[in-house]
């Protein structure tokens, strides 16, 4: 079954325009919510992801990517196609949604949206919720995930870019953690030219934790020089605040985004990095 209304969804999808997409065949629901809340509630053939999948998981930077084995183990759990569309979701406002769509680009799968608000915004407006647990999809043409680094900044590529005129490192942890307050990590502060906007910052609590509007999102990063003639490279500790970091600058429209997947766990447990 060939239908348009997958082939060209927004990064960004509301509720009101994924509900009558449910159950088509080529739709993938990525859900990766608290396991208990999947088990209690869900949306309708959602399977779920634990965001403990979508990481290396291992020291100093368990933020990393898993393995291509473990990547191509979860693109065939999640039933994955040359011509499916996901569409993936969480219930914190964004950030492990973020985050596998970040995963997602990185295998160079790129026919995915994010569901704004998520499971929030979804239950809020009492949309139709499940417990079934899903048989994964059986396309036609599994997706063969293949690793791009386009998406990604490692350790050495930040090192060499740091106090480049064109390039914004945002950093999306607390305040606390930003000025070296917080220590969660051998050595505390942040990256050398690195601007804080906690990644809660992005998110309107009163419209079930949907994005805060376009024009509000471009005030606050302009007013912070992170700007589309830039270089946007984003990070939290672990690159799980960050993936909605990430989402964010996308959907923006900003040309060059890159996640540090290493993340503070990684620069601030290497012994040479420059801190401030």
């Amino acid at each position: 079954m060939s239908s348009p209304e997958l082939n060209d969804l927004p990064l960004i999808l509301e509720p009101s325009e994924l509900e009558p997409l449910l159950g088509h065949p080529r739709l993938v629901l990525v859900d990766l919510c608290r396991p208990d809340q999947y088990v209690s509630a869900h949306l309708p053939g959602a399977i779920h992801v634990s965001p403990a999948e979508t990481q290396w998981g291992q020291p100093p930077a368990p933020g990393l990517l898993p393995s291509l084995t473990q990547l191509q183990h979860l693109v065939e759990r999640l039933g994955l196609g040359d011509d499916s569309w996901a569409v993936v979701y969480d219930d914190e406002g964004g950030g492990w949604a973020g985050r596998m769509l970040w995963l997602l680009d990185s295998i160079g799968f790129q026919r995915c949206s994010y569901l704004n608000g998520g499971l929030i915004a979804w239950a809020q407006e009492e949309r139709p919720l499940s417990r079934e647990l899903p048989a994964p999809n059986q396309p036609q043409t599994p997706f063969q995930p293949s690793l791009t680094q386009q998406p990604t900044a490692s350790l050495d590529y930040l090192l060499e870019r740091i106090g480049a005129e064109d390039l914004a490192i945002w950093d999306a942890r607390s305040p606390g953690e930003y000025h070296g307050t917080q220590v969660n990590a051998r050595r505390a502060g942040h990256i050398p030219g690195a601007v804080n906007l906690e990644w809660t910052q992005l998110m309107d609590p009163a419209r079930g934790y949907r994005l805060k509007s376009d024009d509000r999102l471009r005030t606050m990063l302009t007013q912070l020089g992170i700007t589309p003639d830039k270089e946007i490279i984003t990070h939290c500790q672990t690159h799980h605040r960050s993936g909605l970091t990430y989402l964010a600058a996308k959907h923006l429209g900003y040309p060059r985004v890159k996640a540090y997947a290493g993340s503070w766990s990684e620069w601030g447990n290497h012994p040479e990095t420059p801190i401030e």
